[in-house]
């Protein structure tokens, strides 16, 4: 008789997690090792949201506070809806939590009933599945492909639809790919899901400042008002304003749903931390002026590892709209063998071969749900990027 859950059979940890523990580890023991499986900005917190931190310390406002949410924050986000999306909603319509994905969970603890089918475009950000079958549901992978930008189509999404769908999970720019959808190829699967008025709409738009080029973001709920009362449109302070470590997700949607997600958090953590909350209304209502000068760096990153990576034999890279990720696919390696001497049949066999050969960490397409890719973080320094696309090339070159 065993003493831990049979729900733990159903998932695994976190892959992205995994990898960088790995490439810290072998750091620790004294490897040269350049890792690019963190999905966090390397730039500091700014300075006025720290001011905000210390400021909200020495008031001693540190107490409990409402289970999800202050309402100087909630009014914050309200604002930031309002500005930055034109959508209306009130206070009772925010939940806050712990990071985006406390508030994503909460939605599926809420509703999920054994059965429900939740439709996940490949390839996702690797806790949706997991985060599904926690819940009790049933992911629906919808497969996309490096010659659709790896988004997913109209036609894709209404044969993922069933009777027994109850969410799609949308997320732009994308994580793992940096993919983002504009306008007009958001309206085609808005367009689709009017048609099926039980489907829900999870958009988790955590990557939404963080674009380049001419592109312009945009949001379910934004570009068809009539999907507004059956979607849960989430968001965070983690990657714009490099907070990660700071933990406050925030979404808005229906208030039934809003108060449904309240009730999970009230007997999980109750109130992500008072101080954390007091710094993101600074970073929702102050300056917002680092935010394209970051792009910036982030662009030119981007830029440049999309460069060397096409330069790698069997390596093809597509160009992201946004996020700081790219997703190259490397069937062109597949079949070969290394200079080490390792067989490469799986991405995971490519990345693995990679780590302990070159030093260079990053999480295998598997993860995602889409292979054989892998993928690159470039939320660190140009030295650190240009040595590792020139070991991940030198790795691609010995293979045979």
């Amino acid at each position: 008789m065993t003493f831990l859950s049979a729900t733990l059979d159903r998932v695994k940890p976190s892959p992205t997690i995994a990898v960088t523990t790995k490439a810290a580890e072998l750091k620790a023991a004294g490897r040269d090792v350049i890792g690019l499986g963190a999905g966090e900005p390397d730039f500091d917190t700014p300075e006025g949201v720290k001011a905000a931190a210390k400021a909200a310390i020495d008031a001693g406002k540190t107490k409990y506070t409402p289970v999800d949410g202050i309402p100087e924050l909630k009014r914050a986000i309200c604002d930031k809806f309002e500005r930055d999306n034109g959508l209306a909603y009130e206070p009772a319509q925010i939940s806050v939590g712990t990071g985006g994905k406390q508030v994503l969970y909460n939605a599926l603890m809420a509703t999920l009933n054994p059965g429900d089918e939740v439709i996940i475009p490949a390839p996702y950000w690797v806790s949706y599945p997991d985060m599904v079958l926690l819940a009790g549901g049933a992911p629906v992978v919808a497969e996309t492909s490096s010659q659709t930008g790896y988004k997913l189509t109209a036609d894709q999404l209404e044969a993922a639809i069933t009777p027994k769908t109850k969410w799609f999970i949308f997320n732009s720019p994308s994580n793992p790919t940096g993919a983002g959808y504009s306008a007009s190829e958001l309206r085609a699967l808005t367009d689709v899901l009017m048609r099926h008025p039980h489907v829900h709409v999870m958009s988790d738009d955590m990557y939404e400042h963080l674009v380049y080029d001419d592109f312009e973001f945009c949001t379910p709920a934004q570009v068809e008002p009539g999907l507004y009362d059956r979607t849960l449109t989430v968001n965070g302070v983690s990657k714009a304003y490099a907070m990660t470590g700071w933990r406050i997700g925030y979404a808005g949607g229906p208030k039934e749903l809003i108060g449904a997600m309240r009730k999970i958090q009230s007997q999980s953590t109750s109130n992500p931390c008072s101080i954390s909350q007091w710094a993101a209304v600074e970073a929702l209502s102050g300056p917002q002026d680092f935010i394209p000068a970051n792009n910036a760096i982030f662009k030119r990153r981007r830029d440049m590892v999309v460069e060397m990576l096409n330069a790698a034999e069997g390596v093809t890279c597509p160009v992201p709209e946004g996020a700081f990720y790219v997703y190259p696919t490397i069937g062109g390696c597949m079949g070969k063998t290394s200079a080490g001497g390792a067989r490469i049949e799986t991405d995971e066999d490519f990345a693995t071969a990679l780590l302990e050969e070159k030093g260079v960490a990053v999480v295998f397409g598997a993860a995602f749900g889409l292979s054989p890719c892998f993928r690159v973080s470039y939320a660190t320094s140009d030295e650190a990027l240009r040595e590792a696309c020139t070991r991940i090339r030198d790795f691609c070159a010995g293979l045979t």
